[in-house]
């Protein structure tokens, strides 16, 4: 088909030369597909290249302790994929010998595989007829086929993966090698458009190899398309980082054991309020919380104003108070040793430029 031969040809020419793309083996594959799920390339390709340095097979990766993943994926953000990448990593290693499924419906059974990268890793691996549909197919065939169809209804998924599937070619002799007629070639081309030259916003269009035959430029529709109704809720909360000092300059640390955001991630003892508070409600809290283990001898708030973390669902506005207390804190952690735990990238920055 026109469609499938120009976007090959386009992809040829223009693909980017990253490390995943060089190979079919599905361990890296696997992990920068884990890796890129909410993640630019340009941010996700230092923690591919330091987790590959660290754990160059499944089994070094299975081996490692959960700590030190988390620790290497710090500021990647949703961490439930580093903790899924780990277990399913053991999984891999212990229970298949090191082998992966080799094909889509297997896939999808490991933790944290959905349908997206059951389908990466089958075309890319396997070269199995299976088509991707992420944000980037959603948008190239829309905007090329005038589909008007909400992208956040739940059958949208399978109608578009079946006009991918429709557009793939489908010669899947002699493995995954690239060529310009196999579904791996294919499902790579089509993403790629979509993070190069069929971009969200302003795209180019009129240096667009299908600006002749895309149905959305024709009708003045690029800007409207892919269709998209559903917004997310965003809840604010107020988070109040306890950043304990006793005499020798040691702190105290916590581990979020709660299911939620940041799961077995560390941070400094939490108030959590429903609005800003100033400081005399904060000190009062602290005195509250703390009269019984420590005398309090002063505190002091390291910023005034608010760090606002956004994450897709939720917006934390965030102050460090500095809280000094008299004698030593049992258990308490230096500076040295704190920067070895895995924080939340927000905390990691506040130790990292102030203590």
């Amino acid at each position: 088909m026109i469609f499938s031969n120009l976007l090959i040809q386009w992809y040829l020419q223009n693909k980017r030369d990253l490390p995943w793309r060089n190979t079919t083996d599905p361990y890296p594959i696997w992990l920068s597909e884990i890796m890129l799920q909410q993640t630019r390339v340009a941010q996700g390709m230092p923690y591919f290249l330091s987790f590959t340095t660290a754990f160059p097979t499944v089994f070094d990766l299975a081996k490692a302790n959960e700590e030190q993943v988390l620790k290497l994926w710090q500021g990647l953000g949703y961490y439930s994929r580093a903790r899924n990448l780990h277990k399913t990593a053991q999984h891999i290693a212990f229970d298949l010998s090191g082998i992966f499924p080799g094909n889509y419906n297997d896939l999808l059974k490991l933790k944290g595989v959905g349908e997206y990268t059951a389908a990466a890793i089958a075309s890319f691996s396997y070269n199995e007829a299976v088509p991707v549909v992420d944000g980037n197919v959603f948008r190239v065939l829309s905007r090329y086929f005038d589909v008007d169809t909400d992208i956040a209804q739940a059958s949208a998924k399978k109608e578009f993966a079946a006009l991918a599937f429709e557009l793939m070619p489908k010669d899947t002799r002699g493995g995954a090698e690239l060529s310009e007629a196999n579904p791996a070639t294919f499902n790579q081309a089509i993403m790629e458009f979509g993070a190069l030259q069929c971009v969200p916003k302003s795209p180019n269009c009129g240096i667009c190899v299908f600006n002749e035959s895309c149905a959305a430029l024709q009708k003045n529709k690029v800007d409207q398309l892919p269709v998209k109704s559903k917004k997310l809720k965003v809840r604010n909360r107020y988070f109040n980082y306890l950043v304990v000092a006793d005499e020798m300059g040691n702190t105290i640390i916590q581990k979020r054991t709660d299911k939620g955001i940041w799961h077995n991630l560390y941070e400094f003892p939490l108030i959590e309020t429903e609005k800003e508070e100033d400081f005399d409600f904060i000190s009062t809290q602290i005195q509250t919380d703390f009269s019984d283990q420590y005398e309090v001898i002063s505190m002091l708030e390291y910023n005034e104003k608010s760090i606002i973390h956004k994450l897709s669902h939720q917006h934390l506005h965030i102050k460090f108070w500095k809280v000094s207390v008299k004698g030593t804190i049992e258990n308490g952690i230096d500076g040295e040793t704190l920067r070895t735990f895995p924080f939340p990238i927000v905390i990691h920055n506040f130790i990292e430029n102030e203590i």
